[in-house]
């Protein structure tokens, strides 16, 4: 096409504002022109909708579209990911985004009022996007259902609050309105558009066309149009949602020069009831079939409804209620993916669209992947089968699978061996051997889990035999939590108070600003990073004539642009800024494309050609690090006791593994990208300053591997003289910023015959990656936690660093901490296991008691866990739990249950002496108000809250009049990262230091003027707080490097399926002694936000490289968080009463990263139903199972006659698709 093609205008509105785009761009996104549109002739700066993955998998960037639909006659709202939605898709739609339904200045709109209120914000980064999924059900339905809720935020996640705060506060919807007013009602469904100004005239619609730099986008209105136009343009690709040829141009490349949209085309949307069944056209959405197909199976008998029920079972699954707005059935079909939710079941039914059930006839379909919402299958599959009239003789069978070939495959030999066969044991097991050799995979095959992939095709058509149906999904009985002030307490005491998050109603509006939210400068560039993509090698050439040729591109920045220093780190200078002549990992940043627009910058990145030279050898794993020796120095140990000798006085010793798989990581530390940043210009750090108002989420992973990224700005904004500004996509950011480090422990376990621990030798590898970074500390504090909270009276531990080819990885929530405990509690396990006693006798034997010293000879003062224990086996009714899961294990033989309690032991501080420090800046101004300065980060945890409650309560004056504006290292210098939980600690005492010293220097003012008011003093003050007493030495075993401990239990049940190895929480209670809670609110928050995020530790969330180091899961489409379906069906939080912390400010206590490891009480529940499945097979002891807990380790360890029939190749015949880091 040329450019000379007829240009049509773009009409649409946007929060009531109609728009006429007269140059619209095919390649942008709907998000993209909200955000920013600098390349068009309108600029919106709607910041409120984010960008969290750009491939619709998270929901950040959720808005509602609303639009008259010709064929159905009406205006229809939908809930849209703006990330994939194409600027051309919007002519005559509204849109409606978190700005426009309400602010903090005007007005708020209920959705927004109810989820701040309700403390279902922390760092308010996803929180727009839950907002206006909401806005959207009630659009639709004012009065949901909570099953409608939680089906509505499918496609929504979040890594911070835990979800049951944002049920809770909209839970309150679902109420009876009678109470609400009629203006009230109105409120609740404001209108952004005038519905007049939709076009519904009658004249005949026209073809449009929009044609952009590379592509040309044209909007047929006629099935006779299309067809001509695909004649014309054979290669055009059909969209109707994006949802596939989106993520196709932006993750693989390619570039679709013309794009036909159909979505109007009458023919192509018609929905029509034939005697045969339900005529579908192909642009319809899955949300609307759905909603025909539910319609049909309330009218139509049950026999005659089975087809539809198994295409609403795989609708209910696939991907979130945002996708399903817009993705088409043609559209599905045409993919072809080899994991498919639908096509198996299309296939299954005949291969028809057009489908309907007769007598005697039954139909299932199946899905099985790592999450239950919103998520890719691993293997699904559809069956159907026809008996010959009044008998169980098969007439016909259709088996079909995704996920077990390229293509959507039939079975069509086992189905062809079952024919004219009765429907008995003789044919399942017929069934089972024939399916077991004809659904083969290649031990390589892509995608791995091959043994876990064949034996769930026999284990779904055994569930299919069975006619086992889904169980109907049970939704969260959550409690509300009731903060009452303690007796005697001052009520203008804020302090103890759960008063909401400062910025909650800035989060629920969009008004809060994050980093990519700030104002472009008039004349910014944009920078995308160029990185490798070979694990090892040396860089022979790089060739940048085709990246500087793209429109836009301003210059390649390398090394030899630096003009200070490229060496960089943050502890020991070990990593570059650019990499010279070398790479050592996949994604390893080699130089940075700078252009008028990230498009321009991204595109030109991937047009650098860089040759290599391939080293050996390429280390990936910790087996491999072993085998070559490669270790970072120096090694850990910790010994206490005599361990050779608590080995002889053992009755019995055992041997065991665990491996704990790594995870991607997103705190902050202010004055390290100074320092880095200085060194990288070489200047001065008080030349740098850096500045951050708020992080959405953060969790370790900016702590220190943030400076990659603002070294390489630097250096492009002093190379080009203009601001730069580089916003990472997620899978660039999964590429190059590493995880939580992957652990492989080792141990000797000596025990008694009644289950006492008398000696433990525990030998702990972690995967450092290809720099140091903080992994020393990591790895210390794993040490620091090899006993968790069991006193081991001989204990020998040693650490070993590896250094292996991967990104290096960092910092992550727990900092070691999960890692060490989830090791000790697989040796506590099988020392239950081996003695044949229950887990929870073990554990409450091994446990610590007041007074007792830990391996590194820390005294445990103000120990608080026995209580936490008695107070959660009374929470949970633990043994009444126990009686009933025991009575439904001998009930069922494919469900079993399973129920842990699990304790921690979390040391407070770091364990780098030096970092034991705060700082504070107090103005108070001449009106009485007061600015208050520290040098803690707000990332979600609420620390600007609590510390603007520890001012109030140290000056006496209300909250309302003190305010924190940033964090900058011109304003508070040489801070410690905001980590390692201390930061309420460490700044806290700081403000209440310099608090102090305040009001001492204004009492003489005070004393001279008593009927003065506080307005009549000003001052200013700059304090510091170091923690007193800390430092270990591990040479001598000697020191004290924590401050103090928190301390929890948890308890969890689970229901895990036999067959296919998936599970479902059903109940967790926690008692979490937080010491006397600054914010009860926001540390229940942290506590449930800590157990959600290591319920995906140690159940679904998996790094998955290649045996090249190539990473695999680098967004939300593979890898997987929890999302609001994996709550327990019972979540009880309680806060331990009466335990004040004289070790802390107002007597609290550290509540980020202790309450994490809580989860593991989830995986030990797995594993303990797994010991009931394995009991039915005749097998007992101890076993290993690695964390995650996936369904295909769940299956795996479910070991039955079907995984006998499925053995595993032999290691080292094969070439694995993915490895364990």
């Amino acid at each position: 096409y040329t450019h000379s093609q007829q240009r049509d205008d773009l009409v649409f509105f946007v929060n009531g504002k109609k728009i006429t785009e007269k140059n619209a761009e095919p390649e942008i996104t709907l998000l993209t022109y909200l955000r920013r549109s600098c390349i068009l002739l309108i600029f919106l700066g709607l910041t409120g909708t984010k960008l969290g993955c750009a491939e619709g998998g998270c929901g950040a960037c959720t808005v509602m579209v609303s639009k008259y639909h010709p064929h159905q006659n009406r205006i229809i709202h939908h809930a849209v990911n703006a990330c994939l939605a194409p600027l051309c898709s919007l002519h005559h739609c509204a849109v409606t985004t978190v700005d426009g339904i309400g602010s903090v200045a005007s007005k708020l709109h209920p959705v927004q009022e109810r989820i701040a209120k309700a403390h279902g914000s922390q760092c308010g980064f996803c929180t727009p996007g839950i907002v206006m999924s909401m806005y959207a059900l009630l659009r639709n339905n004012p009065r949901p259902s909570m099953h409608e809720i939680q089906e509505a935020f499918q496609g929504n996640l979040c890594r911070c609050t835990g979800y049951r705060p944002i049920l809770e506060g909209y839970r309150t919807f679902t109420k009876v309105k009678e109470q609400l007013n009629d203006k009230k009602k109105k409120n609740l469904c404001r209108k952004l558009y005038d519905q007049s100004e939709f076009i519904l005239s009658k004249q005949p619609q026209r073809e449009l066309r929009f044609v952009g730099e590379r592509v040309l986008w044209i909007q047929p209105y006629s099935l006779k149009e299309l067809l001509e136009l695909k004649a014309t343009y054979p290669n055009a690709k059909l969209v109707v949602g994006n949802t596939e040829v989106g993520i196709e141009m932006k993750f693989k490349n390619l570039l679709y020069p013309v794009i036909l949209a159909p979505a109007y085309i009458p023919e192509l949307n018609i929905i029509q009831h034939t005697q045969d069944g339900i005529q579908v056209g192909a642009s319809v959405t899955l949300t609307l079939l759905g909603d025909v197909l539910r319609a049909a199976v309330k009218k139509l008998p049950a026999h005659q409804t089975e087809v539809f029920e198994a295409v609403l079972e795989q609708l209910r699954w696939f991907a979130g209620q945002q996708i399903r707005n817009v993705a088409a059935v043609g559209g599905n079909i045409m993919t072809a993916s080899p994991i498919s939710d639908l096509n198996p079941v299309f296939m299954a039914a005949g291969c028809k669209l057009t489908v309907m059930s007769k007598g005697g006839q039954y139909f299932s379909a199946f899905k099985q992947s790592p999450r239950k919402e919103d998520d890719i299958a691993i293997v699904t599959c559809g069956m159907n089968v026809l008996f010959k009239e009044k008998s169980n003789i098969v007439q016909s069978i259709r088996i079909s699978y995704g996920g077990m070939a390229p293509v959507t495959v039939l079975a069509t030999a086992t189905c062809n061996r079952l024919l004219n066969r009765q429907w008995n044991e003789e044919l399942l097991e017929q069934a089972c051997t024939s399916l077991a050799e004809e659904m083969s995979l290649s031990p390589s095959a892509p995608g791995g889990m091959v043994t876990y992939r064949r034996t769930l095709t026999i284990s779904l058509f055994y569930k299919f035999f069975l006619t086992v149906q889904f169980l109907i999904l049970c939704f969260p009985h959550l409690h509300n939590q009731e903060f009452a002030v303690p007796p005697g307490h001052n009520n203008d005491d804020v302090v103890g108070h759960p008063i909401m998050h400062l910025s909650a109603l800035k989060h629920a509006t969009g008004e809060a600003i994050y980093c990519d939210d700030i104002p472009y400068y008039e004349n910014e560039l944009h920078l995308a990073l160029v990185t490798s993509i070979k694990a090892h090698a040396l860089i022979k050439s790089i060739d940048t004539s085709d990246a500087l040729a793209v429109p836009g591109v301003v210059a390649f920045i390398s090394a030899k642009d630096i003009p200070g220093s490229n060496l960089t780190g943050p502890v020991v200078y070990d990593e570059t800024v650019f990499a010279d002549d070398k790479v050592t990992c996949v994604g390893h940043i080699v130089g940075a494309i700078v252009a008028d627009t990230q498009a321009h910058a991204q595109r030109a990145a991937k047009d650098v050609k860089i040759s290599y030279e391939e080293l050996q050898p390429v280390i990936v794993t910790i087996q491999d690090a072993i085998a070559n020796k490669s270790f970072y120095q120096p090694v850990r140990s910790i010994e206490r006791g005599d361990v050779a000798q608590g080995f002889k006085d053992s009755d019995h010793i055992l041997h065991g593994i665990s491996y704990l798989i790594n995870c991607p990581n997103a705190n902050n530390v202010m004055c390290l990208p100074q320092a880095l940043v200085a060194k990288a210009l070489g200047v001065p750090a008080n030349r740098v300053v850096c500045r951050v108002k708020r992080m959405g989420g953060g969790f370790g992973g900016k702590e220190s591997r943030s400076t990659i990224l603002s070294t390489v700005v630097a250096v492009a904004a002093h190379t080009v003289k203009q601001p730069v500004r580089c916003m990472l996509d997620r899978d660039e950011d999964m590429l190059v910023t590493g995880g939580r480090h992957p652990f492989f422990g080792h141990y000797k376990v000596g025990y008694m015959n009644n289950g006492r621990v008398m000696a433990l030798d525990v030998m702990l590898y972690s995967n450092a990656g290809n720099s140091l970074d903080l992994s020393l500390s990591i790895l210390e504090r794993a040490l620091f936690h090899m006993d968790n909270s069991y006193n081991i009276p001989n204990i020998h531990g040693t650490g070993y660093m590896c250094k292996t080819n991967l990104p290096s990885n960092s910092a992550f929530r727990g900092f070691g901490g999960p890692q060490g405990m989830m090791i000790a509690e697989s040796w506590m396990s099988d020392v239950a296991l081996s003695c044949g006693l229950p887990a929870e006798e073990v554990r409450r034997m091994n446990m610590y008691k007041e007074g007792d010293f830990t391996p590194f000879n820390q005294r445990l003062d103000q120990f608080t866990i026995d209580r936490c224990w008695e107070e959660c086996m009374q929470l949970s009714d633990f043994n009444k739990c126990k009686e009933a899961l025991e009575q439904y294990n001998r009930q069922h033989r494919w469900t079993k249950r399973g129920l842990s309690i699990i304790p921690t032991k979390f040391g407070i501080s770091f364990t780098a002496v030096f970092l034991n420090q705060a700082g504070a800046l107090v103005h108070v101004y001449s009106d009485g108000s007061v600015l208050l300065t520290h040098g803690g980060t707000e990332m979600r945890q609420g620390l600007h809250t609590k510390m603007v409650q520890v001012a109030s309560k140290t000056l006496g004056i209300p909250c309302s009049k003190i305010h924190i504006t940033e964090t900058s290292t011109n304003t508070v210098p040489n801070t410690s990262p905001t980590a390692a939980s201390a930061s309420s600690d460490l700044n806290g005492m700081a403000i209440y230091n310099a608090c102090q010293t305040l009001l001492q220097r204004l009492q003489p003012y005070k004393d001279k003027n008593l009927k003065g008011c506080w307005e009549d003093w000003v001052s200013m003050f700059v304090s510091f707080c170091m923690t007193p007493d800390l430092g270990y030495d591990f040479d001598t075993n000697s020191g004290r490097p924590f401050n103090y401990f928190s301390y929890g239990v948890a308890v969890s049940e689970v229901e895990i399926d036999c067959l296919t190895g998936s599970h479902k929480n059903l109940h967790t209670s926690i008692v979490m002694d937080v010491g006397k809670s600054l914010n009860p609110a926001l540390d229940i928050g942290q506590v449930e936000g800590g157990f959600m995020q290591g319920l995906g530790l140690f159940t679904l969330e998996e790094l998955r490289y290649s045996p090249d180091g190539y990473l695999y899961t680098r967004g939300p489409g593979m890898y997987k968080i929890p999302s609001f379906g994996d709550i327990p069906i019972e979540l009880k939080v309680s806060l331990l009463r009466d335990t004040p912390n004289e070790k802390a400010i107002f007597s609290s206590k550290a509540v980020g990263e202790p309450p994490l490891f809580l989860a593991a009480s989830v995986f030990y529940a797995i594993k303990d139903a797994i010991i009931a499945a394995r009991a039915e097979s005749g097998l007992t002891g101890p076993f290993r199972l690695d964390s995650p807990a996936t369904p295909e380790r769940i299956r795996n360890g479910c070991e039955d006659k079907f995984t006998k029939l499925c053995p595993p190749a032999d290691p080292g015949t094969f070439t694995p698709w993915a490895v364990q880091v």
